[in-house]
């Protein structure tokens, strides 16, 4: 597992000390992390958003080299793409979140995955001729992206080591992100996979206090995001605030404390 783990945070990390921190992180995060392997790998913090935008502006200048990638802005709640339409270009989020949502032909709803600064979105456009979108993409914050040509990115990608490399690592992250996803909705408590989000999204939000501003999300959609009704999840916030590990200030502030919640098996009523 941990060999993996330094494959998913290599790309972000510039120097040895940061490595071990996302090691650290990356860790008690994994939905099979036993207390004392976290505790091992301690003292534990949240990625901020500084280190996301440093490793967006690096990777940036890497697909410039695309021919000449646009660069576009979406509003809270914009499309990027939508689901059936033609894929004839991939976005990379240099900056802002949002989400995958697919429907069914009875119009039910399921969120897949959320993407944020430094993920790629709608890379199914590179498969053999245009393929059809398989989700829609939506911003759930403000979003900063490069839009690239399919064709352009596929020549960058054969010609250039150092984007299919940096491509590589982030197919791979997210790979790895849904796997945890899946190991999470199978084996953890709904305390539990509320926790690992609201963590995971407080890795791209803005630190204040030693409480860490996340995107604003309903519970709604956190309860289709664990896989619980929305009643199950205002219990836990609920609860969550009491604790400590959560505060409204401006939004949903989330406390590092959090991760006490994966790291003990309670029973959060």
């Amino acid at each position: 597992m941990i060999s993996l783990l330094f494959l998913w945070i290599s790309v972000e990390s510039a120097d040895l000390s940061s490595l071990l921190e996302r090691v650290r992180t990356t860790i008690c995060l994994h939905p099979q992390a036993t207390p004392d392997l976290c505790d091992k790998y301690r003292p534990w913090k949240i990625a901020t958003m500084a280190e996301s935008k440093t490793a967006a502006v690096a990777a940036t200048a890497l697909l410039t080299r695309a021919g000449s990638p646009r660069h576009v802005q979406f509003e809270p709640r914009q499309i990027l793409f939508a689901q059936g339409s033609s894929g004839k270009t991939l976005f990379y989020i240099t900056r802002g979140r949002g989400k995958l949502v697919i429907s069914s032909s009875s119009g039910k709803q399921a969120t897949i995955t959320l993407f944020t600064t430094g993920d790629f979105v709608g890379e199914e456009s590179l498969a053999g001729g245009y393929s059809k979108r398989m989700a829609t993409a939506t911003a759930t914050t403000r979003c900063t992206a490069l839009e690239i040509e399919r064709d352009a990115m596929i020549r960058l990608l054969q010609m250039d080591h150092d984007c299919s490399d940096l491509f590589l690592e982030r197919l791979l992250a997210r790979s790895m992100r849904l796997q945890a996803s899946l190991v999470d909705q199978r084996f953890n408590s709904s305390a539990k996979r509320l926790a690992r989000t609201l963590l995971l999204m407080a890795e791209a939000g803005e630190p204040s206090g030693g409480a860490i501003l996340i995107p604003e999300i309903s519970q709604t959609a956190l309860a289709q995001r664990i896989g619980a009704t929305r009643s199950r999840v205002s219990d836990l916030m609920k609860r969550f605030r009491e604790l400590g590990f959560l505060k409204d200030s401006g939004g949903i502030r989330v406390h590092k404390s959090l991760i006490n919640v994966l790291l003990h098996d309670e029973d959060y009523k």
